[in-house]
Parts: C-alpha cells; sequence; structure tokens
C-alpha cells in the first residue's frame, strides 16, 4: 500500500474505536465507548509535539503498538484555542470559559498556553472526566450530556465557550446551539468545529444553516470560518481528502450580540 493511504497505517482497532464513536450509535452505548476510550483518548488523538514531550506510551500486551495508536494527528485542540485567542481581546488570565465536551483536557492545555486560566468543563463520559480532572486545569467539571441536558450554568456566564471535535454525525446535535448562545455573556465568543469528510458532509451542511439562521436574527455575528485540510488523519479511504490520507474540518469563531461598544474618550 502506499504511505498515507488506506486509513494512514492505522491499526483496526484504532479505526475501530473511532467509527464507533462517529457512527449514530444510542447515547447510552456512545457514552460507554467514551468511557473505555478515555485512558487511551490522548495517546490516539493527542498532537505530534505533546506525544513526543511524553516520550513513549507503554500500550497493554493485547494493544497495538504506540506508533500506530498515536497517529491520528489530532489538530483542532490547537488550531481551535490559536483561533479563539487571535479574536479574545486582552486580558485573558480572567475570562471565565467553558469547554463543553471536554474530553480529557486538550483544549483546556491549548487554551492555557495562551494565557487562559479560568477554564469549566463539561462532558457526558465520566471517565473522561476523570481524566480531565487529572490535569489540574479546570477549576470546575461538571458532568452533562450535551443534547439532553441543559448546561450547568446560569444565563450569560461566560466570557468564551468552546466546543472542540463533539459537533459531529452521531455526536452533539447542532440544535444545541440555543443553549451555548445562552450561557454566554452579550459579546462573548464562541468557538466551534466540525469535520468535512464525507460521512459528516449531512450533519456541517446542518450545522451551517443552524448558525446561519441565528445570524440572521442578529443573536450573533461570524467573525472566522477557516477551512483546515489537515485535520486529522484519515480512518478510511473513503474520508480521506483526495487521497491526502487526512481528513479536513473547520473552526468557527462567533461573537454574541449585542457586542458592548467602547466608550470614546
Amino acid at each position: 500500500a502506499v504511505p498515507g493511504r488506506t486509513g494512514m497505517g492505522l491499526p483496526a482497532a484504532v479505526r475501530d474505536r473511532v467509527a464507533a464513536v462517529h457512527r449514530g450509535s444510542a447515547l447510552p452505548e456512545r457514552l460507554r465507548l467514551y468511557d473505555g476510550w478515555a485512558a487511551r483518548y490522548e495517546q490516539v488523538r493527542g498532537t505530534r509535539r505533546e506525544r513526543e514531550r511524553r516520550g513513549p506510551w507503554v500500550p497493554p500486551l493485547t494493544a497495538v503498538s504506540p506508533q500506530d495508536v498515536a497517529a491520528l494527528e489530532y489538530r483542532a485542540p490547537h488550531l481551535a484555542a490559536a483561533s479563539l485567542a487571535f479574536a479574545f481581546p486582552a486580558p485573558r488570565a480572567e475570562a471565565r470559559l467553558l469547554d463543553v465536551a471536554c474530553g480529557t483536557g486538550l483544549v483546556a492545555r491549548e487554551l492555557h498556553r495562551r494565557g487562559f486560566r479560568c477554564l469549566h468543563g463539561v462532558d457526558g463520559s465520566a471517565g473522561m472526566l476523570e481524566r480531565a480532572r487529572s490535569t489540574g486545569l479546570y477549576q470546575e467539571l461538571r458532568l452533562c450530556v450535551l443534547g439532553r441536558d441543559p448546561l450547568p450554568a446560569p444565563a450569560e456566564h461566560y466570557d468564551a465557550v468552546t466546543v472542540v471535535g463533539a459537533l459531529g454525525e452521531g455526536q452533539v446535535p447542532s440544535t444545541v446551539l440555543p443553549e451555548l448562545l445562552r450561557v454566554t455573556k452579550p459579546g462573548g465568543f464562541l468557538c466551534l468545529t466540525t469535520r468535512s469528510n464525507p460521512s459528516n458532509l449531512r450533519y456541517k451542511a446542518e450545522l451551517e444553516a443552524a448558525l446561519g439562521q441565528l445570524e440572521q436574527r442578529g443573536a450573533w455575528q461570524k467573525l472566522l470560518a477557516q477551512e483546515v485540510e489537515y485535520w486529522e488523519r484519515a480512518t478510511t479511504e473513503e474520508e480521506s481528502t483526495q487521497g491526502t490520507g487526512y481528513i479536513s474540518g473547520v473552526v468557527y469563531i462567533y461573537q454574541k450580540c449585542p457586542v458592548p461598544h467602547l466608550e470614546e474618550g
């Protein structure tokens, strides 16, 4: 096989785990999969720089090699945090952020590097939250299944809200957007991501229609919609973008209206 093709040489176990959490399985089953994946998640989805810093991962005897498990090169947390930091006015240390579907804390690490210190997180998986808690980066972590439960926060509570990696087919429905807006302060920022691979195109179209409807209603204004070709490694040839072996994705930055006006003088 040509290197970089047919699932990028990913082992079947990794391909199957990624496919299982992305397909439209029932919610209890999907949460169980994430609970079971929590211990391995960062080895699968960590950035190359993070993996090199951590050093080699010693897998269980039944697992695949660390080189294969670490092969997805998941860039969304880095790209999202960089985009939000670019849009966000200084100072950042006192800004209150909500990391929705926070997983093991990959986004929190990237935000922390960029000066954000007041981080809250929610996730539907208790296993993922346990790993996120161990990072020490969050001031508050709560169990919440977005799309089923309301966010555990009062209205207009956060300066920014991030949803990185969870807006996709078989995961968080696009109907959650008003709830994300509810907990965001007027003038606050929302950073959202989704994938552009073939199996997610229907969801992406629904998401962008919902984003546009809220913009037309004056709920928020779009600051950025950045398409990224090398989002993460593809798990199948069919999902690969033009034979590159990667799938593409997009980062959206919105600002909730009304946007406060700076006083003159």
